[in-house]
C-alpha cells in the first residue's frame, strides 16, 4: 500500500511541529517551507484550519486517507466521545503501540518491525500495522529478532515509564499494553474536534 515517502522534514516545518520526532530543520528554520514560508500575512479560512489538523494527525500516525476515513466512522459508529475515540483508535495500533515501548525510535521504523514480523502479540507473530492491540496484550520481539541493532539503539535512548499505559521489560525485549489511554495522556499536539467538524461538513 502507498505511504508517504517525501522529506520528513518538509511536512514538520509545514505544520510547525517535529511531528516524526526531534527536528533539527525545524529548530533552523521555524517556518513554512516554500517561497512564501516566512509570510507573516497567510489569512487562513476555517476549512483550511480544519483541513491542516487532520492532515497533521494523518502524518504524526502515518495512515492513508481511507484508513483515517474509517477509523473516524468507526469512532462515530462507538459509544463516547468521537473525539477521544479516534485518537484511542490511533494509539491502540500495533504500529504505535511498538513506537510507545520504545522498541523504534519512530512510527516509520515501528512499522517497519511489525511488517518484516520482528513482532509478536500474546506468542503469535503478527505483521500486520493496524493491528488493534487490546488491554492485557503482551508485545514482544521474536527470539531471532531481539538482538536487533536498531532495537537496542532506540532502547538505550528511549525514555523509561514515559507512557503509563504501557509497561516495559527491557532485558526480555517485551512490553504489556495495561489500558486504553484517555484524551488527556496523549502527548500528541492534535486538536480532534477540527478533523470533527471538518468530516461533518
Amino acid at each position: 500500500m502507498a505511504r508517504y515517502r517525501g522529506p520528513k522534514q518538509k511536512k514538520a516545518r509545514r505544520f510547525k511541529e517535529p511531528i516524526f520526532g526531534a527536528s533539527k530543520a525545524l529548530e533552523r528554520k521555524p517556518y513554512g517551507p516554500g517561497q512564501h514560508g516566512r509570510s507573516r500575512f497567510q489569512r487562513k479560512s476555517e476549512y483550511a484550519i480544519q483541513l491542516e489538523e487532520k492532515q497533521k494527525a494523518k502524518y504524526t500516525y502515518g495512515l492513508l486517507e481511507k484508513q483515517f476515513r474509517n477509523l473516524y466512522e468507526a469512532a462515530t459508529a462507538a459509544d463516547g466521545v468521537t473525539g477521544e475515540n479516534l485518537l484511542q483508535a490511533l494509539e491502540s495500533r500495533l504500529d504505535n503501540t511498538v513506537f510507545r515501548l520504545g522498541f523504534a525510535k519512530t512510527r516509520r521504523q515501528a512499522r517497519q518491525l511489525v511488517s518484516h514480523k520482528h513482532i509478536t502479540v500474546n506468542g503469535q507473530t503478527v505483521n500486520i500495522p493496524s493491528y488493534v492491540v487490546r488491554p492485557g496484550d503482551v508485545i514482544s520481539l521474536r527470539p531471532k529478532s531481539r538482538n536487533l541493532e536498531v532495537v537496542d539503539d532506540s532502547l538505550s535512548s528511549a525514555p523509561r515509564s514515559k507512557y503509563k499505559w504501557v509497561e516495559i521489560d527491557a532485558k526480555s525485549r517485551s512490553g504489556k499494553f495495561l489500558y486504553v489511554p484517555t484524551m488527556e495522556e496523549i502527548p500528541e499536539n492534535i486538536n480532534v474536534q477540527l478533523i470533527i467538524e471538518l468530516y461533518s461538513k
